[in-house]
């Protein structure tokens, strides 16, 4: 059966929509995202899944960058917590403050409820696609997040290097506060982030297997992302 994730280490996550990709994560990841608003049938490949690799299931709507119609959004992934290789889930941060999720026969703490039952952690998640809020909002979002959930993830867009070394600063003040953060600037002007943050106390990164199936601006694929953080790591 697949570990649980070490939340007090830092986790590099294969993204994916494709299960059947995890055979070719396994020499590079800790475990796979299974982005399940991006696969045709997602609780059919779940239910199929018997590979090494634990799984961080994501099931992103459409108003936080992801495809999923919000009915039965939540319902689906209550039903993913149960799959014994689930060792984590990811719900947005306005979710879990009570935004509007449509028409699910569950609530958003029954989602988090489930997920403790069955031990599985929780990415308080939050993505900014238009630019990078300032540094006292970047601060409120990454403790709201970190507070919510067992980790806090926040993704900003960086359109200069100045706004990608705020993200990095706010990951180090988060981190010498005590809360367990994972954080990234998507766009070119911040993809060095996703090798660096770790450095400063980042506990999660993203990566396709195959950089043409990237899942959000400026990943890195995943064997580079892995050399990349392990090389910085050692110095």
């Amino acid at each position: 059966m697949p570990s649980a994730l070490d939340l007090d280490s830092f986790t590099l996550c294969a993204s994916t929509a494709d299960l059947d990709e995890e055979p070719a994560a396994r020499e590079h990841a800790d475990c796979v995202e299974f982005r399940m608003d991006l696969a045709a049938d997602p609780l059919d490949a779940l239910a199929a899944y018997d590979g090494d690799l634990p799984l961080l299931v994501t099931n992103r709507p459409h108003w936080e960058g992801g495809e999923t119609a919000p009915y039965g959004r939540l319902d689906a992934l209550a039903t993913a917590v149960e799959h014994e290789a689930v060792a984590a889930v990811d719900v947005e941060l306005a979710t879990l403050r009570g935004r509007a999720t449509g028409t699910n026969e569950v609530t958003v703490a029954e989602v988090v409820a489930r997920a403790r039952e069955h031990d599985a952690a929780v990415v308080a998640s939050v993505h900014d696609f238009d630019g990078t809020p300032d540094s006292r909002t970047v601060d409120a979002l990454l403790r709201a997040a970190a507070t919510a959930g067992d980790i806090g993830k926040l993704a900003v867009t960086a359109r200069t290097s100045a706004e990608a070394l705020a993200v990095l600063s706010a990951t180090q003040r988060a981190t010498a506060r005590g809360d367990r953060v994972a954080t990234m600037a998507m766009g070119e002007a911040g993809r060095h982030t996703r090798a660096v943050a770790p450095v400063y106390g980042s506990r999660l990164g993203y990566a396709p297997v195959d950089a043409t199936d990237a899942t959000a601006p400026g990943q890195y694929d995943l064997s580079t992302l892995r050399r990349l953080v392990d090389d910085l790591s050692s110095r």
